[in-house]
């Protein structure tokens, strides 16, 4: 299984505006610090190469906002190459401004920091070592500012500075562990938060279905009986009618199976609420539910392929995921009837049914969507179907992917978690 993508605090795209309003901000504080400088402290500095250093970054400063406009992703090794443009930014202009004497030198914790709450975990380590061997190299090569430098006694390194240079690091260690751990915590508070609120959602959905059919099928016994004694009336009044008779027997037919759906519905319900899921091999489970399935759709042709592993795969089934595999089977059926793919495989850690048809696929624009609400890949469905789907799985702790295949067709993907025998 691919390991997890880290969780976003906010869009890279949004962080990279955030970032660009710093940098102004940041560059037009250093601009009028210099200004002061030179014409009011007279520092010695070397004017036009800090000034070309913070119009190099007004421009990219001026490029990145122009990027924001393109209709381009912003990945985080784009964001992070952002970053540590910043920080050489901040280098080459410490660098003629005193280095590790310049009192601004510790602003390297501003990217430092940025990079630890937006950034994954190996980024906002990139960046933290990239401002620390920076600040490390500004220790010993630098051109001096003479109203900034302060040595006593002669050392090759001023105690004083020697104190801000460890202060940064153990600044810049702690920024970058507790801050990431802390946004983290945030992103995890908050996609939980999320989940609830979608699977809140998703039950009170399931609730009015619910609620719907157990109104509907009630309503449906009176005119169920109704139709029922009518007919009775229209076979004696037919009678002697053969082809009258044999439609008659036939609409009879169907009302008798429409009332014991019906029951059989109330009585699965009643059970329902009382048991429990039972443990099953999955093997003997889903074998079962295909026979049971074909006698409804004895159009149909398919293949079941068992996985020749020698573990036996438990599951703990139900009605109700009987029906949901059911209602898997019958979309496929509905796509295209012909050599109709099933295959069951396992590990250790879940149970797979795979369910390939040979239809025209899932359209894109309605595949992030199915399971979540009321959407059907049928032009006539209401997507009610493949909801239940989905919310019956999920309470058995597995989930439903839909894939359109690379040969045409779409590929449904049920994974469930084992069980104890």
């Amino acid at each position: 299984m691919p390991s997890a993508l880290p969780l976003p605090l906010s869009t890279p795209s949004r962080n990279l505006v955030r970032l660009t309003i710093v940098r102004g901000i940041t560059w037009t504080g250093f601009l009028a610090a210099v200004i002061i400088g030179v014409e009011l402290l007279h520092f010695e500095l070397q004017v036009v190469a800090v000034i070309g250093v913070i119009v190099a970054m007004g421009l990219i400063n001026l490029f990145t906002w122009w990027r924001l406009g393109r209709q381009w992703a912003v990945s985080h090794t784009e964001y992070v190459l952002h970053l540590l443009a910043d920080v050489l930014g901040l280098t080459l202009l410490f660098y003629l401004t005193g280095g590790s004497t310049n009192p601004f030198i510790n602003y390297y914790l501003i990217p430092v920091t940025i990079a630890a709450a937006t950034l994954p975990w190996r980024y906002a380590w990139i960046i933290a070592s990239a401002a620390m061997a920076a600040y490390t190299m500004l220790m010993f090569d630098y051109h001096p500012v003479p109203q900034l430098t302060h040595h006593y006694d002669d050392e090759a390194i001023d105690l004083h500075v020697l104190g801000m240079w460890l202060n940064f690091a153990l600044s810049a260690g702690l920024v970058t562990f507790f801050i990431y751990k802390m946004a983290h915590a945030l992103r995890s508070r908050e996609q939980a938060l999320s989940r609830t609120r979608e699977a809140a959602l998703r039950n009170e959905q399931v609730v009015a279905v619910a609620t719907q059919a157990a109104g509907t099928a009630h309503e449906l016994g009176t005119p169920l009986s109704t139709m029922a004694v009518l007919l009775s009336e229209m076979r004696e009044e037919v009678r002697g009618d053969s082809a009258l008779e044999k439609d008659v027997d036939l609409l009879r037919q169907q009302v008798d199976v429409c009332k014991e759906r019906l029951r059989q519905l109330v009585q699965s319900a009643d059970r329902g609420r009382m048991a429990k899921p039972e443990v099953h091999d999955a093997r003997e489970w889903l074998a079962s539910v295909v026979q049971r399935w074909l006698v409804l759709r004895p159009d149909v042709s398919h293949r079941l392929d068992i996985g020749s592993q020698n573990s036996t795969p438990w599951l703990k089934v139900d009605a109700t995921l009987d029906q949901a595999i059911t209602n898997l089977l019958n979309n496929a059926a509905d796509a295209n009837p012909d050599n109709i793919s099933i295959r069951l495989d396992w590990t250790a850690e879940e149970v797979v049914i795979d369910i390939r048809d040979h239809g025209p696929g899932v359209a894109l624009e309605i595949a992030d969507q199915l399971g979540e609400t009321f959407v059907s890949t049928k032009s006539k469905g209401l997507g009610i179907g493949l909801f239940l789907t989905h919310a019956t799985i999920n309470r058995f702790g597995g989930g439903v992917s839909l894939y359109n295949h690379p040969d045409g067709g779409t590929l449904t993907e049920v994974t469930l978690p084992p069980s104890e025998p």
